[in-house]
């Protein structure tokens, strides 16, 4: 069976010195897939967990983008960069060594939590339709407003000065490479980060991944379709109904659909409770469509169909 019939998540370790749309590019390619996307840009230079969607589990993306995301990172004290990173143009540096294990451990807490950042100059949001690197790279740098995130968990893992290793759980739309900046500036010495690694994202872990090499392997032997991750298994912790053939029907045609005729339990959390999505499984446990649910309105809204699987 083709390559445009393979549907699913396919977990990638990405290495470092190549973009996440150059990995998407690589992987449609070896599947001979119709469409490949990801659920989140890692830069170039960081390595890990790239979650690439296949097919028809291309319109997931979406809902898997706000997904929590884990790293480990490396930053480096005394120097700053423009790009915050280390590809980027030493632009300040610092004294840090007077910096104490104490004092790093003590400036790291103070970034758990809700916390306000400004997105970096270089970084692939877009302004009027350009990345935001594109106009830094011109010499038209672009600062974003600052917006608020959160870090779940940050923790300090090894201190070699200047080095300090950490690792960071926080929400879609961190920057970590910002995160080593402000913890830096709070240390009064400056940073930038200098290794990065995802080693998590919306559920899927490093240990899942798969490293280039290996999807060529897989590829190579037709065997590619074992390590897909089926679509019913992504948007992991949303509520789901089985369906009859009945209601697949209704469904596949796009007829109206309310919460009794679904059946959805009151404590189904998002479905029952406010806004949320609900996962609608075939007889066969294949994802057929996913609804979202406004609270106050009794109708489910189609956020996307399936086609029927081939064979």
């Amino acid at each position: 069976m083709g390559g445009k019939h393979l549907n699913g998540i396919l977990v990638v370790n990405k290495p470092a010195a190549i973009s996440s749309a150059g990995v998407v590019a690589h992987v449609k390619r070896l599947l001979a897939a119709g469409r490949v996307g990801h659920t989140g840009t890692l830069d170039p230079f960081a390595r890990g967990v790239l979650v690439c969607c296949v097919n028809q589990a291309t319109r997931l993306a979406r809902f898997m983008v706000q997904g929590r995301k884990a790293y480990a990172a490396v930053m480096t004290l005394g120097v700053e960069t423009d790009t915050q990173d280390v590809t980027g143009r030493v632009v300040a540096r610092g004294d840090w060594t007077g910096v104490s294990e104490a004092a790093i451990a003590s400036a790291v807490r103070r970034f758990e939590g809700a916390i306000v950042q400004s997105p970096p100059v270089f970084s692939a949001l877009k302004h009027e339709g350009v990345p935001l690197y594109t106009l830094a790279r011109r010499g038209q740098p672009v600062q974003k407003p600052p917006r608020e995130v959160h870090v779940h968990r940050i923790r300090v893992l090894a201190v070699a000065l200047p080095e300090v290793r950490f690792e960071v759980h926080c929400s879609a739309g961190t920057y970590v490479r910002t995160l080593a900046v402000d913890i830096g500036r709070e240390l009064g010495c400056g940073a930038h980060l200098s290794e990065l690694t995802r080693t998590e994202s919306g559920g899927f872990s490093l240990e899942q991944a798969l490293t280039l090499e290996e999807v060529e392997d897989l590829s190579r032997r037709g065997t590619v379709r074992e390590r897909l991750i089926p679509m019913a298994q992504a948007l992991a912790g949303w509520p789901e109904v089985a369906a009859d053939r009945r209601l697949l029907e209704n469904v596949r045609t796009g007829r109206r659909l309310t919460r009794r005729e679904l059946s959805v339990p009151p404590d189904a959390g998002p479905a029952a409770a406010g806004d949320g999505l609900l996962k609608v499984m075939d007889e066969q446990g294949e994802l057929a469509a996913v609804l979202l649910f406004k609270a106050g309105q009794d109708d489910f809204e189609y956020a996307c169909v399936f086609a029927r699987p081939e064979g």
